[in-house]
């Protein structure tokens, strides 16, 4: 393919020499002409492993150069890859001053062409920027509408300094964030050469889960250290702790827990946390992040609260209130506090959960029900059914398959889904889902 890049910094010099290197022609487009002229020469104007070898060899067979001029760029080229910066603004906000400027150059330029032309953003913006920033930037210059005269692609990139060509010609997937089939089949031509997964998501989940990569990386950097830090204050070696906590690929480095929904419970995760805590005050260690997850946790409690009060009905019924669909352990179960907090302020609550009715009950289970919530032991129903008839809001509080059919056939109803139930169909118009 005929490639053009905007902006040769540390993402788009690397992108250049890894297309040219995979057989494309690339042209690179920036405004410093010193990067320009570098490029030109045969050289990488940063510094990274193999990246100078592939610029030689790219401008040496014909498939790179660099100019400051994006017409010649864009009239030359069928993809134009944008790799500009987003820099943080004094308060924290993103800066697309750079995104927006190259766009409106794009954009004059794609307006002679008489061909389609496919853009693929690389820098990284929030969701909603392509929407709201790059496609009315590149319609107001160009005079078309996406999809017309031209397709947008958003490409997050995943590249680390120090192995960056590695990572770009072995990635865990390539994130295709397209509108339509066709802009998408432009991005995968555009790494055919990438043995790796290709997905293909909305454009606006594509924009966030860089930020979640990214937020993910820095969550697990600070987790080892804070765990490190009390190890270490206890006189344990922190590196040994997360090196046997790696080797669990079941639970630990996998998907397990890695998806949205309600607040965490059971008996061991709050305990856990509340007394790895205190070990961290004894020992004088301050652990910020640990210390924010019980918090966090019950702000998903209140969360839940928000949209069951803004349903409007204070006739709520809730499906399923042990903290795990399959047992019957209400131990710190956040649907416990949820239905409690509702009884306070006055809802008109029944629950069910075949797994929890005191017929059946033995032992811990049955005396904490007894001894700590027994005014909920009285709104028990004996079906879903009970408590369809006697609901305007219903809250699927575990993943029970038989509540898959209340979240299918609404009804009327409001229902607020905790844990994300699977449907074999549609889901009915009144559901919605606590994250999604």
């Amino acid at each position: 393919m005929n490639v053009s890049i905007f902006g040769l910094g540390y993402v788009g010099v690397v992108s250049a020499a890894a297309l040219a290197e995979a057989g494309h022609t690339v042209v690179g487009v920036d405004t410093n002409l010193t990067k320009v002229e570098m490029i030109n020469a045969g050289r990488s104007p940063i510094i990274e492993p193999g990246v100078e070898d592939l610029m030689a060899r790219g401008v040496g067979a014909g498939r790179i150069r660099a100019t400051t001029d994006a017409e010649d760029a864009i009239l030359a080229t069928d993809v134009s890859v944008i790799c500009v910066g987003t820099p943080s603004a004094s308060n924290g906000s993103l800066d697309l001053t750079q995104v927006q400027k190259v766009c409106q150059e794009i954009g004059l330029a794609v307006a002679s062409k008489s061909t389609r032309h496919t853009i693929v953003v690389r820098s990284t913006m929030l969701p909603g920027s392509t929407d709201d920033v790059v496609i009315p930037a590149l319609e107001h210059a160009s005079g078309m509408k996406a999809g017309e005269g031209f397709q947008i692609c958003y490409n997050p990139e995943f590249l680390r300094e120090g192995t960056s060509l590695a990572d770009f010609a072995d990635p865990p997937f390539t994130l295709l964030g397209a509108a339509d089939e066709a802009a998408a089949e432009a991005g995968r031509a555009l790494y055919a050469s990438v043995s790796a997964p290709v997905i293909v998501a909305p454009i606006g989940v594509a924009e966030m889960v860089k930020y979640a990569c990214n937020a993910f990386h820095a969550t697990k950097i600070t987790f080892a250290n804070e765990i490190g830090n009390i190890a270490s204050a206890m006189g344990v070696d922190g590196r040994q702790v997360m090196h046997i906590l790696t080797q669990d690929t079941k639970l630990n480095i996998s998907p397990a827990y890695l998806r949205p929904g309600f607040a965490f419970g059971g008996s061991c995760l709050p305990k856990d946390l509340r007394a790895l805590g205190h070990q961290a005050q004894r020992s004088d260690v301050d652990v910020p992040l640990l210390s924010a997850l019980l918090r966090s946790n019950a702000g998903q409690v209140d969360r839940a609260l928000r949209m069951i009060a803004d349903a409007g009905s204070k006739r709520v019924g809730v499906l399923g209130f042990s903290f795990k669909a399959g047992t019957d352990d209400l131990r710190e179960s956040p649907l416990v506090e949820l239905i409690e907090r509702l009884i306070g302020k006055g809802y008109a609550v029944r629950v069910y959960d075949r797994n929890v009715s005191l017929a059946h009950l033995q032992g811990a289970n049955r005396a904490y029900i007894e001894r700590e919530i027994p005014h909920i032991a009285s709104l028990m129903a004996a079906t879903v059914d009970e408590i369809i008839e006697a609901s305007d809001t219903i809250v699927i509080g575990n993943a029970d398959p038989s509540f898959a059919r209340v979240a299918a056939d609404t009804a009327g109803r409001r229902v607020i889904d905790l844990v994300g139930i699977k449907t074999d169909g549609e889901l009915g118009p009144g559901y919605q889902g606590i994250s999604w």
